[in-house]
């Protein structure tokens, strides 16, 4: 039948549809209820189209608080990660030293082991150390457990690197600081794009690390966590299709921007 020759020519291209629909449904139904007005606490029932979320997204205490609080936290861990994990991804890369199988291998732990484990070894930590939970105790906890992401993209971008070029900036006498600014850093910039991105959306995202360690500190996902249990505002779908709305935004952008270079780099 030329209808059941049509799904198998198209089979991956189907599949990629639906499990692209599947993810993409509950961000969906979280942009429609931000244009809800529920009647009582909760926004799970669609009740009658309002813009007033839309008008006042800071109406809810402590709301745009615990979101500015998250966004601080995400941008320094992201820098302290980023940073601590390129030179980490270099040294594992170019340079032979004692145990660096081990410490290649104790990298992926935080990948593969529990969150739960990890916010409970942590917060042990900082108890024995006598620290006192907080800001401070929850930036190095996401620092933490956001390195070895960094490092793992960071390292397959300094593994593909031809060291050819760096070589050839060498003949041309270029020193070892301009070597690195002008040849390596730009060729492995994507790499550590990618680990930073990445390590900020896992800072601002993650819940179960930062409940460990937070002690009073309310970062936006513990602040959702919580409005659960009493009832759920509109304005946190307003957030949430917001920060969609601008994810969205910057990799349709990146994409463009990608493709334009192609396009002018062709003869």
């Amino acid at each position: 039948m030329p209808a059941l020759r049509w799904i198998r020519r198209n089979l991956i291209v189907i599949a990629g549809l639906l499990t692209l629909a599947y993810m993409i449904v509950p961000n969906v139904v979280v942009m429609v209820f931000s244009f809800n007005k529920p009647n009582g606490r909760f926004n799970y029932a669609w009740q009658q189209f309002s813009l007033d979320a839309w008008k006042d997204p800071c109406g809810v205490a402590d709301l745009c608080s615990s979101l500015s609080l998250s966004f601080r936290i995400a941008v320094w861990a992201t820098i302290g990660a980023t940073v601590l994990g390129t030179m980490i991804a270099f040294a594992l890369v170019r340079y032979r030293f004692r145990a660096r199988g081990a410490v290649n291998s104790l990298i992926f732990l935080p990948m593969a082991m529990p969150e739960v484990v990890m916010a409970a070894s942590l917060l042990t930590l900082f108890l024995n150390m006598g620290a006192e939970l907080g800001y401070r105790t929850v930036l190095i906890a996401h620092i933490m457990f956001c390195l070895s992401f960094v490092v793992t993209a960071v390292k397959a971008r300094v593994m593909s690197m031809d060291p050819k070029l760096e070589e050839a900036a060498r003949d041309l006498y270029a020193g070892p600081v301009q070597t690195f600014v002008r040849v390596t850093l730009p060729i492995a910039a994507p790499g550590i794009a990618a680990g930073a991105l990445l390590a900020f959306a896992l800072s601002f995202d993650d819940f179960i690390i930062t409940n460990f360690n937070a002690g009073s500190t309310v970062t936006f996902p513990m602040f959702v966590w919580g409005s659960a249990q009493r009832g759920t505002p509109v304005q946190i779908n307003v957030v949430g299709t917001a920060m969609f709305v601008i994810a969205v935004t910057v990799v349709l952008v990146g994409q463009l921007v990608a493709n334009r270079r192609k396009n002018n780099a062709r003869p």
